[in-house]
């Protein structure tokens, strides 16, 4: 392995780092030794040249995310041990022995200390998103590590990179899928894993799968890796759809952002009077409506519509006693987080409008830059200009298949609340 490229902190910077925080900012770079490329693997040292950490070198305000606080040879033996402790701590609080569910999320990023990492398990089909070049060169790696741990259960690995990586960093040439190193355009390297061979730059790596179906605490879903958002299903609310299943008995339910349907499910399973699911995309409701489908519900109790959330909530009469509100991400960095946050401030206060007294409200706001505090004051917000009286219920996150690295609260990006309002 070529000699690694280090990086010297500034004096006193190097105590995130001891508190075993997974970022190096570029602000805390005194020097750079070496030449290292988006990717490479890097030290950390102190301005005493004490050893602190390993990671992957960012050209950015990120300048490094840390994978190891010890001194490792890095190799692939490396990377498939720390799939391997991901996975078997998804086996220690029970979510690989298939009786309940048979999908999870195996790996998470910074809660598994693989930053830009994220594979999502679904009956057995491997989707991977890789966030960064590190780790999209590491695929062929992580796809072994899979097939040694899953064995003959492992249907399929499908890589989904091509949107959590930016664009600037993903070039096709001759129908295969290379990294830009350099600023020029012939200055590339392949970083392909064997089996990706058509042009698009998301490919299975090994096997092949159509949709697949899982089962998730007794119901069950048909999963479309390939056309779905992020990985094909959010896993992350697994628990939170358990709630809606309790507070949905004969209630009229209103699932905004419905995408695949899985709220609409547990509600109506939940004996829901009525549920309306809406989204602005017809792909979305038509698997709404193949879910809803699948899982033998009464689908006279069952209504979707294609239409844009916030009009819809503006301009409709329809009362509900239940709205579950999970939009996508309104801020995806800290330059807008104003304006997500007067966006969640509407939205909310228009869902609030819409329910009966007495009536239950499922918010949620998945925008990591937008903390718990920030979230809960724009409820606050809502409720004051809507001039309702809002208790809070429960207070949600993602699930524990999502971990959050207690060094690295950023790790926390759902946020969720159940109110009652009078």
């Amino acid at each position: 392995m070529r000699n690694t490229a280090k990086i010297i902190l500034k004096p006193g910077k190097e105590a995130a780092v001891k508190r075993f925080h997974p970022w190096i900012f570029s602000g805390a770079i005194e020097k750079i030794e070496g030449a290292p490329r988006e990717g490479d693997i890097i030290e950390v040292l102190s301005a005493r040249n004490e050893f602190l950490a390993m990671g992957h070198y960012l050209p950015g305000s990120i300048a490094v995310k840390i994978f190891s606080f010890e001194a490792a040879e890095v190799n692939d033996h490396f990377w498939k041990s720390k799939l391997k402790s991901a996975y078997q701590f998804r086996k220690g609080i029970g979510l690989t022995s298939g009786s309940v569910a048979n999908a999870y999320r195996l790996v998470f990023s910074e809660g598994d200390l693989l930053p830009g990492l994220i594979i999502d398990y679904y009956n057995g089909v491997a989707v991977i998103q890789a966030h960064s070049v590190g780790m999209y060169r590491l695929l062929p790696v992580f796809t072994e590590a899979l097939r040694d741990l899953y064995g003959k259960k492992l249907v399929a690995v499908y890589d989904k990179s091509s949107e959590t990586m930016e664009k600037s960093k993903l070039i096709t040439r001759n129908s295969k899928l290379f990294l830009k190193e350099e600023k020029s355009p012939d200055s590339v390297v392949t970083t392909q894993p064997a089996g990706l061979a058509n042009g698009s730059p998301d490919h299975f790596i090994f096997g092949s799968s159509a949709p697949v179906e899982i089962l998730e605490t007794g119901h069950r879903f048909s999963i479309d890796f390939v056309r779905g958002q992020k990985t094909g299903f959010f896993l992350d609310q697994r628990g939170n759809r358990m709630f809606a299943q309790f507070y949905a008995k004969d209630r009229k339910v209103l699932n905004a952002f419905c995408y695949s349907g899985a709220f609409s499910v547990y509600a109506l399973k939940g004996g829901a009077s009525l549920v309306h699911s809406i989204d602005s995309s017809r792909q979305a409701i038509d698997w709404t409506a193949q879910n809803v489908k699948l899982n033998d519900c009464d689908e006279s109790r069952h209504h979707c519509e294609v239409a844009d959330v916030k009009r819809f909530l503006v301009e409709t009469q329809e009362k509900y006693d239940m709205i579950i509100l999970d939009p996508p991400a309104f801020a995806k960095t800290h330059h807008v987080t104003n304006n997500a946050l007067h966006a969640y401030v509407h939205i909310n206060a228009e869902a609030i409008k819409r329910l009966n007294p007495g009536g239950i409200l499922f918010t949620f706001s998945c925008s990591q830059p937008i903390s718990r505090e920030m979230f809960r004051s724009a409820i606050q917000s809502a409720a004051i200009e809507t001039g309702r009286q809002v208790k809070i219920l429960h207070q949600l996150s993602q699930g524990p298949d999502h971990p959050v690295n207690i060094c690295h609260p950023e790790g926390e990006y759902l946020k969720g609340l159940i109110l009652e309002v009078s």
